[in-house]
């Protein structure tokens, strides 16, 4: 393959091509996918594989395709040549729906975040159910989410999401990409979604004396009005 055959549509020998990601599509759609497809059929809907020797090939996207092509006993396949790199294999797994998309709380805005829960109350099943997606999102937004380090956090926002399968439900489309923590904290709401151990060191670290017995909200005082 030369560079110029980077975004072609091509048919290529099956044997050629090696399987990527499995599909995780059940065996009866993919036979019955077979089945219509035929001996002498054609792949209408393409592999996006890349080269990864002389005439050898690497499926990144429509493994689904791969598998009835398998199945199916095809001798050649329609594909549409892609460059190698990590940004292409990412996208092109997006594209066709193979990889779950993430979105990254530290940084997202509040459409992006209103959009991810939207998803997961729609999901069938979902754990989610009975939580107020306008109040999640609301808090989510408003909160120094910035400096976490993980989604703990939100059982502490009072949207009824506690640790467990609501949490993990929220981890299926979230990440974090956490700031350093200032030396300096006086805001209240980061205040208050640090824990007691966490406050008591940053107290410590400012010289405050007498902290060792105080609770968790006479410490958030304390480092709020310093």
């Amino acid at each position: 393959m030369s560079l110029s055959d980077v975004g072609n549509l091509m048919c290529l020998p099956f044997d050629e091509i090696q399987p990527g990601q499995p599909t995780k599509a059940h065996e009866y759609l993919i036979q019955s996918a077979a089945n219509q497809l035929g001996l002498e059929g054609r792949n209408w809907i393409p592999l996006v594989v890349k080269e990864i020797g002389p005439d050898q090939y690497q499926v990144i996207g429509n493994s689904f395709v791969y598998a009835v092509a398998v199945e199916a006993e095809l001798e050649e396949v329609w594909c549409i040549i892609a460059d190698d790199t990590p940004e292409t294999v990412a996208i092109t797994q997006a594209l066709a729906q193979e990889t779950q998309p993430k979105t990254n709380l530290s940084t997202a805005s509040r459409e992006e975040i209103s959009v991810a829960v939207d998803y997961l109350l729609a999901q069938p099943s979902t754990p989610l159910k009975g939580v107020n997606s306008a109040s999640l999102v609301t808090r989510l937004d408003e909160a120094p989410r910035k400096y976490w380090k993980n989604l703990q956090p939100i059982t502490k926002l009072g949207c009824r999401i506690t640790a467990g399968k609501k949490l993990k439900a929220l981890e299926q489309v979230f990440y974090l990409t956490p700031e350093p923590m200032p030396d300096v904290v006086t805001d209240r709401t980061l205040l208050e979604s640090l824990t007691t151990a966490q406050l008591k060191a940053m107290a410590k670290k400012r010289d405050i004396e007498g902290i060792s017995k105080l609770k968790k909200s006479d410490l958030v005082n304390l480092l709020a009005a310093a």
